[in-house]
């Protein structure tokens, strides 16, 4: 058994504490207006997202000073447990609908999103399945498709919903975790082609995802529709400048860019914050990036490794979909920006996650 040491990585806890607390003041200040207009409770999401801080990091310090190979003990068990829940959402009366796609199940006041859970889950199944079978990761048939099996067959689930932002964050991660293990770059091109057809495919096959690609190439032939939220994102960040208009002091939250507290939330704030602050979240996360690498490198065994290279890759993957959405450089998909996004499944998400790499920390050789 590895040698434990009394304290995780300091710094790494400091990064997302501030990172949580850029979060909640946004959340605010994005979504007052609507919460007041919908809600008569300006503070209505901000104490949802308060209520959904604590729990989060009252389970991130929790799982903490879990020993992170009960992760690999557990694997097996817990994303069963993920595709159960995959699998009820689907049903009418079990799984909520809202913008469009099923993906909530209700629990009282508040609803869980299964395919956020699913990401980590996957994380620390395919960690245990590569770590125990390294030797055969070079080998397509005996390695690689059976790893990739599992995956796609969550991300089929998912699609079913559907839900392509939550599954191409899934499907994203695991590739680097497979690719980290030792596969084969010839592998890769393959299959990469493959994922090339299916994502033409999938885009093909509902007439909203062609719309959201041409709205991405040119978001003004369809202002007032497909293109709206890429427009009144862009004109958000843009009177934003170097220093932005003062918190608060949003244009665009006045009912010009919709629910501006979750998927669009840089925006808000980068017309609020500028350049300055948007760069400063930026580089918040390059920070936990850094960190997290660190841990990875110096995790005293394979499946430590791989778990903290999986919450990484997760973590970088969202928040490079997130940004580039907002600032028009990807199609619009409905992916959260990792702890600043109203969302409680997704920011309880990342703070479970930021708990097994605090774990992974204590036993590493950095």
């Amino acid at each position: 058994m590895p040698t434990k040491r009394t304290t995780p990585d300091l710094i790494l806890v400091i990064i997302v504490l501030m990172l949580l607390t850029v979060g909640l003041t946004m959340v605010y200040s994005a979504s007052a207006i609507w919460a007041e207009y919908k809600f008569n409770d300006s503070f209505f999401f901000a104490k949802r997202q308060m209520l959904f801080a604590a729990v989060g990091i009252f389970a991130m310090f929790f799982i903490m000073n879990i020993d992170y190979w009960t992760w690999k003990t557990w694997a097996k068990v817990i994303i069963i447990i993920c595709f159960v829940l995959l699998l009820l959402v689907l049903i009418p009366g079990i799984g909520n609908v809202r913008n469009g796609s099923r993906s909530w199940i209700g629990v009282g006041a508040f609803s869980i999103q299964p395919s956020e859970f699913m990401k980590l889950a996957m994380i620390a199944f395919l960690a245990k399945f590569l770590s125990e079978r390294q030797k055969l990761i070079t080998s397509f048939k005996k390695g690689v498709v059976p790893s990739l099996g599992i995956v796609f067959l969550a991300f089929g689930l998912i699609m079913c919903q559907p839900d392509l932002g939550t599954g191409t964050v899934m499907v994203g991660t695991s590739v680097v975790m497979i690719f980290i293990s030792g596969a084969r770059i010839r592998h890769f091109l393959f299959l990469g082609l493959l994922g090339l057809l299916g994502f033409a495919a999938l885009v093909l096959s509902a007439p909203y995802r062609i719309k959201r690609i041409t709205s991405f190439l040119d978001p003004w032939e369809d202002p007032l529709g497909s293109g709206f939220q890429i427009i009144q994102s862009l004109y958000a960040i843009g009177p934003g400048g170097l220093f932005g208009l003062g918190l608060g002091q949003s244009r665009q939250k006045f009912f010009y860019l919709p629910e501006p507290q979750t998927d669009f939330i840089f925006a808000i704030l980068s017309e609020e914050l500028g350049f300055i602050g948007g760069s400063f979240v930026i580089l918040l996360f390059a920070l936990l990036l850094w960190r997290g690498i660190r841990i990875a490198l110096g995790a005293p065994d394979l499946f430590g490794s791989l778990l903290a290279v999986g919450i990484v890759a997760m973590i970088a993957i969202q928040v490079m979909i997130n940004i580039g959405v907002v600032t028009g450089l990807m199609p619009v998909t409905g992916i959260t920006l990792p702890f600043i996004s109203y969302g409680g499944s997704s920011l309880t998400l990342m703070l479970m996650a930021i708990g097994v790499l605090l774990n992974i920390s204590r036993y590493s050789r950095y």
